[in-house]
């Protein structure tokens, strides 16, 4: 069976989804293919997360992402919302999930680090539930 493809969006697609699609890709690359996109874009991912990124796991988002539209990725399986807080847009998919997240841009590197280890633990709970939806 072919990996189904998530989509982590959030309105800017500089943090919260660029940690997400990062992590996706270095934790579950073998059950899904992770994109992210949003519904604007920033003219550079949010340096505070590619730094920690970085640090916690030798990951440079900066070398294989960048902020993109919704219209710049695949058509998807899975899609999940940061927790934008706004309208998010309705994106056909077979499956979709909010996770709530507040946006840590601005904010000290704990609330970055607590943000980044619940997207951690999310990807991994998503990992799971699609090994059962299998």
């Amino acid at each position: 069976m072919k990996k189904p493809k998530v989509a982590f969006v959030c309105v800017h697609n500089s943090c919260r989804s660029q940690i997400a699609e990062a992590l996706g890709k270095y934790l579950s690359s073998n059950v899904f293919d992770s994109y992210s996109a949003g519904t604007e874009t920033k003219p550079q991912i949010n340096q505070d997360a590619v730094r920690l990124m970085k640090e916690m796991y030798q990951i440079d988002m900066e070398k294989t992402q960048y902020s993109k539209l919704l219209s710049e990725i695949p058509q998807v399986d899975i899609v999940i919302t940061m927790g934008c807080n706004v309208n998010c847009p309705t994106i056909p998919c077979k499956y979709r999930e909010d996770w709530g997240l507040n946006d840590p841009t601005g904010k000290n590197d704990d609330e970055f680090l607590k943000t980044i280890h619940s997207i951690h633990a999310k990807i991994l709970e998503l990992t799971e539930k699609i090994k059962i939806m299998r």
